[in-house]
């Protein structure tokens, strides 16, 4: 009988050191899934065939806008907090601007990539500090100044802009759009609450970004084994925008000559004109 306690207390014993020892073995938090994602970090961006100027017979380039609140385009808009590696289009931006792994340019008239800017700039102009006077909680209730400081919330930013070239290749026979420049706006509000129009913050050179694109997950609501990232989305157009500019010899935007309905129309009419000219190349 006191050899079978005995026994009894050396196995729970000997459980004990094993639960204390496979507790310590654990070093990282466990997985939250089924298996361990390495096909997005090991993604590359799809090169872009070499291209000629002898072969490009025909070019156009184009200013578009992203609206993210239509529903095709809410990929880019969420999630608003950033968990397991997924992270909306905005903070990718800002994260890959803070690392130094890519450059934004300052908005010029003609939206060259000329004045760069670096990302304290960017924060000094996203945020705001303001001096304010509150009332002190205990008497004797006097007044006072304070510094509040309004941080930058990507959730701001509901709209994109990008510029584009459409163009023909001759020597593939065949239409191409390519994405140069990628550009966040905000709406911009006076101090009294007032609406004073779109914001554009800066631009990013989309070649550049690619390689940050490829690597940042988008969620897929029809198949979430099937992690979309935001290169893809560029990649295959699976986005909606409408445009807000056609490269012109007065250098005028849509808003500045046609306003509401007739300026939806001119968008439209300039998308169609491009769809004509594809068409007509293969009517025989």
């Amino acid at each position: 009988m006191k050899r079978s306690v005995i026994t009894i207390a050396l196995l729970f014993l000997l459980a004990g050191v094993t639960l204390r020892s496979g507790a310590q073995v654990m070093d990282s938090p466990p997985r939250d899934g089924i298996f361990d994602k390495i096909h997005t970090v090991e993604r590359k961006p799809i090169p872009y065939s070499a291209l000629r100027e002898a072969d490009v017979i025909w070019s156009n380039r184009i200013w578009r806008a992203i609206d993210l609140r239509q529903k095709i385009n809410q990929p880019f808009y969420y999630p608003e907090n950033p968990h397991n590696g997924w992270r909306n289009l905005m903070t990718v931006i800002m994260d890959a601007l803070k690392e130094g792994t890519i450059s934004a340019y300052q908005i010029s008239p003609t939206d060259e990539f000329t004045s760069p800017l670096t990302y304290e700039e960017i924060l000094g102009s996203l945020e705001r500090t303001d001096t304010v006077q509150l009332v002190r909680p205990y008497p004797p209730y006097d007044m006072y100044d304070t510094v509040m400081t309004t941080k930058f919330n990507p959730m701001d930013i509901k709209m994109f802009r990008l510029k584009e070239d459409v163009y023909f290749d001759k020597q593939r026979s065949e239409m191409g759009v390519r994405i140069i420049g990628l550009c966040p706006v905000r709406d911009n509000f006076g101090e009294d609450g007032v609406f004073r129009g779109k914001e554009p913050l800066f631009w990013v050179y989309f070649p550049e970004i690619r390689q940050i694109l490829a690597k940042a997950e988008v969620f897929n609501r029809f198949n979430d084994a099937e992690r979309r990232t935001y290169e893809d989305i560029f990649w295959k157009r699976m986005f909606d925008s409408y445009i807000i500019k056609e490269k012109n010899v007065y250098d005028r935007k849509i808003a500045d000559y046609a306003i509401g309905l007739d300026a939806l129309l001119e968008s439209e009419r300039i998308q169609d004109e491009l769809f004509k000219f594809e068409h007509d190349l293969w009517e025989f």
